[in-house]
């Protein structure tokens, strides 16, 4: 076990397996059909994010058409809807899914809750933080039957008729995994959440020197247990053929990129000295310069974010780098690679 992992690691300690996890997207007549291949092939679980349709509904989908697979939410925009509504939706998979829902909150950025979605903006990990509680009373609220008297800083939730009560949830409420890449989300993940999403943008070095420090100080007043907390993350890989490998790596650049220029992700490139980088990234996406923007990502910055490797080998360079951190991984893959190929992958994990 590496010095620096010491609250939450439990890779020590319990069996070496790590949950490998799929992704789902929107197809208005195969959700069903790709949630069932996702479980055939063997992932542990699933995830659908918030981008140009709405995660929940997704899964709800998938909830019907799998029986052993893992569902869950990378991201719901928590910011942009109300701790009830997102209490009642999540219930309400929860139910479908019979117990496999993993809510995955995340805050977006200020630009994109005040002016997309409308909603206020102030102390994100603060307000992330009540709006975790605030799930669990309204939950409290239907499952144990207390009364809903919730009356934070940010939401107030003090009314619950039996009308509007869908009462207690045979499978208990859901998870909630927190997004974060700042210490001060991760801190409020290791407090109140049931698991970190790890955002796809962190090296190894600042998963170890920042991310799990911050995560460990948010454990240290945890009132709960700490032992079923999970790790998640969304890491880069680059695989295939030496051809296809050059294909994705074009790719990977370019989303690397992508986040690069976002000013919120910039200690991530700070901590390896590449603080400039993100400046001339940031006025490149501001003049609409996508294409130039990935030929600044050169092969170190690559290597720090991706794990590169043939299909076979991609497993070991994982657990290399993060075995010992890590409860899940996924692919994060911007790029299409023949399914022969992600079996191989997938495989290696096994």
């Amino acid at each position: 076990m590496r010095a620096n992992a010491r609250v939450i690691v439990r890779r020590a300690l319990k069996s070496p397996v790590m949950l490998i996890d799929g992704g789902l997207g929107f197809d208005a007549v195969n959700i069903g059909e790709r949630a069932r291949e996702v479980q055939a092939q063997g992932y542990d679980g699933a995830w659908s994010s918030e981008v140009g349709h709405d995660p929940l509904l997704v899964l709800a989908v998938a909830a019907s058409r799998t029986t052993t697979l893992e569902l869950g939410t990378s991201i719901v925009v928590a910011f942009g809807r109300t701790p009830m509504v997102t209490a009642t939706m999540a219930n309400d998979v929860q139910l479908l899914s019979k117990g496999r829902l993993l809510l995955g909150l995340g805050s977006q950025i200020k630009p994109h809750i005040e002016k997309r979605y409308s909603m206020p903006w102030s102390q994100p990990a603060a307000r992330m933080r009540e709006y975790v509680l605030a799930l669990h009373a309204i939950w409290d609220s239907w499952n144990e039957g207390t009364k809903l008297d919730f009356r934070g800083d940010f939401y107030t939730h003090t009314l619950m008729t039996p009308f509007f009560s869908p009462g207690p949830n045979p499978y208990g409420p859901p998870k909630v995994f927190l997004a974060a890449v700042g210490q001060l989300m991760t801190e409020v993940a290791g407090e109140v959440a049931d698991g970190l999403l790890i955002h796809g943008f962190t090296t190894e070095r600042y998963l170890r020197e920042k991310t799990i420090p911050a995560l460990e100080r948010g454990m240290s007043r945890r009132k709960g247990s700490r032992e079923a907390f999970q790790v998640s993350y969304p890491g880069f890989v680059v695989t295939g053929t030496p051809e296809e490998q050059e294909a994705a790596k074009r790719m990977v650049k370019g989303q690397i990129a992508f986040y690069g220029s976002t000013p919120a992700y910039r200690p991530v490139l700070e901590l390896h000295g590449w603080g400039d980088l993100q400046t001339e990234l940031n006025g490149l996406s501001k003049r609409g310069e996508w294409t130039e923007m990935a030929t600044l990502i050169d092969d170190d910055v690559l290597d720090a974010f991706a794990v590169t490797a043939e299909p076979g080998a991609v497993a070991t360079e994982v657990r290399k780098r993060f075995g010992d951190v890590i409860d899940r991984f996924s692919f994060y893959s911007p790029y299409h690679l023949a399914p022969e190929r992600w079996a191989e992958v997938l495989a290696g994990f096994r």
